[in-house]
Parts: C-alpha cells; sequence; structure tokens
C-alpha cells in the first residue's frame, strides 16, 4: 500500500456556464456555502492527510494565486503551473509531470464539491491497482463520462458524454482520482477528441486497457458537479 501525500488541482477554465458568474473568476472560485469550491477541495485534502497540492491555473489566474498564497495559512506547500492553451484535461495533466515525479497523487477538477469524508479513501492506494477513479449511481452520464466496470468494481471502459442510444452505464464519472506517474505515458500519446480536446478520459480508458487495474471507489455522501447556475443555487439554498 501506498500512503499519497501530493494532490494536483484543475483550476484554469472559465466555465462559460456560469455566465456571468465567471466574467471576474474561474470557476473553481465561486463560492459554495460561503468558500469557494476550490477552498473545500484543498481543506477536504489537507484534513485527509495531503501536504503538497499543484494548483493548475489558467483562466483569471490572479484570483486563485492571491486567494490561496503558497499555502501557508492552510498548513501546507501549494506551487502553481499554468495552462496557456486550453485544449482539454489530458494536457493539463501533463503540466503535473515534474510536480509528482515519481510519486502517486491525487487529481480533483476544481469544481467538483464532495463529502469531505471521501478523501481519504483515495489516499491508499493498493501496490496492484495503478489508478483509482471515484464514480457515482444516479447521475446523467450523458452530461459526463458513462464508467464501465466489471464485478470487481474495475474499469474496463470509459466513455465520455455517451449520445441516446449508444451503449451506456449506471456508473457516472465523478472526477475525482488517484494515478501512479505510469498516467503520463497515455496522456503523452493522446490524439484529439471528436470536440478537438486532448481527453483525460480517454487516457484512463487507454491506461485500463492496457491490462493495468484501474478501480473503481464510489462516493458516498453529497457530491456536485458544480457545473451550471441551476446547480450552484441547488448546494447553496442546501
Amino acid at each position: 500500500m501506498t500512503r499519497i501525500d501530493k494532490a494536483v488541482l484543475l483550476a484554469a477554465g472559465r466555465g462559460t456556464r456560469m455566465r456571468e458568474l465567471t466574467s471576474e473568476l474561474p470557476k473553481p472560485m465561486i463560492e459554495v456555502r460561503g468558500k469557494p469550491v476550490l477552498q473545500h477541495i484543498v481543506e477536504g485534502l489537507r484534513d485527509a492527510g495531503v501536504r503538497r497540492s499543484l494548483i493548475i491555473v489558467g483562466y483569471h489566474a490572479d484570483a486563485v494565486q492571491n486567494f490561496f498564497g503558497d499555502g501557508s495559512r492552510y498548513k501546507i506547500e501549494i506551487q502553481y503551473a499554468t495552462q496557456v492553451v486550453q485544449n482539454g484535461t489530458g494536457r493539463v495533466v501533463d503540466l503535473a509531470r515534474n510536480f509528482a515525479g515519481d510519486s502517486p497523487f491525487v487529481l480533483s477538477y476544481g469544481d467538483i464539491f464532495v463529502d469531505a469524508a471521501n478523501y481519504k479513501y483515495l489516499l491508499d492506494l493498493p501496490d496492484e491497482v495503478e489508478a483509482i477513479i471515484t464514480v457515482r449511481r444516479g447521475e446523467d452520464v450523458g452530461k459526463g463520462g458513462a464508467a464501465f466496470l466489471n464485478e470487481q468494481m474495475e474499469l474496463i471502459d470509459l466513455r465520455e458524454k455517451p449520445k441516446s442510444g449508444e451503449p451506456t452505464s449506471p456508473w457516472y464519472n465523478a472526477g475525482l482520482y488517484a494515478f501512479r506517474p505510469s498516467i503520463f505515458e497515455f496522456t503523452a500519446k493522446l490524439k484529439p477528441s471528436p470536440r478537438g480536446e486532448y481527453e483525460l478520459t480517454d487516457a484512463i480508458r487507454d491506461l485500463a486497457q492496457s491490462g493495468k487495474k484501474v478501480q473503481a471507489l464510489e462516493l458516498t455522501g453529497e457530491w456536485a458537479d458544480v457545473r451550471d447556475p441551476e446547480i450552484l443555487a441547488r448546494l447553496n439554498r442546501a
């Protein structure tokens, strides 16, 4: 078992579906219950045992860097890397190569609001497992990724936003992962998807189909992809 103490947090995007809410802020800095979503993530991972984080910034990077600084106010170390071209999550992960080194790391999209109790289950990586993908039941996989699992909760396929009539799955890709550095071998080989982006989910699928074990972890408690004003309003009413 390997204990993970590093995290990579993706906070480069604007989030155009948030409309005017992101005119001056990247989406991960939108407040849920009095704190930016990204602060919920940073504090949840810290409390679970993560001591070093790399935040990937891009759109309005200063809003993130001015807020979190070097991490000392959270009693952790925070570094930054900049995504200059918004060309997909697969290329973003490559920016974490030097930060990760030979160590495994947790990766979270910066707009995932999750019950903090889940983080600790990601930080212990079994020796035979190459990566962990988190999943949820009951979500609309047409708005995210459908994870196809076997009876041992191991990933066998991952499809981004399957359309009506295409094969589907009850398991929704929940946007929180643990990786060994081997993921970089697969992000380096990515080709653009039909929407012209380099997709992290394609690299994860290729990793699983290479014979490596990618274990799925079902998240418990509250979870939300804070992708639009309606979801944000629902969270803030709760």
